[in-house]
């Protein structure tokens, strides 16, 4: 995605670009500003597998490569190796897509 496709805006931004609602602390979103730029590796695992070194090299094109997951069932999105939310694969513009349908609290990894 280019950098223009998501904007503050899109979140209930004022015309300057940033939310005006402050949390219980009296902190908003451009006390956040320093780190707007900061680069986040963003992972959407459809699921794992164990294999052997054997059995990896023994794969070619074409392998099944049976995973830990069912079909329909959510996928996880990890920030920074961080579990972080579950979600649904889309299909957008003929583009794969994640939707997140739910976002995980800290140490809530039961899946």
């Amino acid at each position: 995605m280019a950098d223009d496709d998501l904007k503050l805006d899109e979140f209930g931004a004022d015309e300057g670009g940033l939310p005006e609602d402050t949390g219980e602390d009296g902190r908003s979103a451009a006390d956040l500003v320093t780190v707007f730029d900061v680069p986040v590796a963003i992972s959407a695992v459809l699921g794992k597998s164990t294999m052997t070194v054997a059995q990896l090299l023994q794969l070619s094109q074409g392998s099944i490569l049976e995973l830990d997951r069912k079909v329909g069932e959510a996928i996880d999105i990890y920030v920074n190796n961080r579990l972080v939310a579950r979600g649904e694969v889309v299909i957008v513009d003929e583009r794969l897509g994640v939707t997140m349908t739910e976002i995980i609290k800290d140490g809530d990894t039961a899946a």
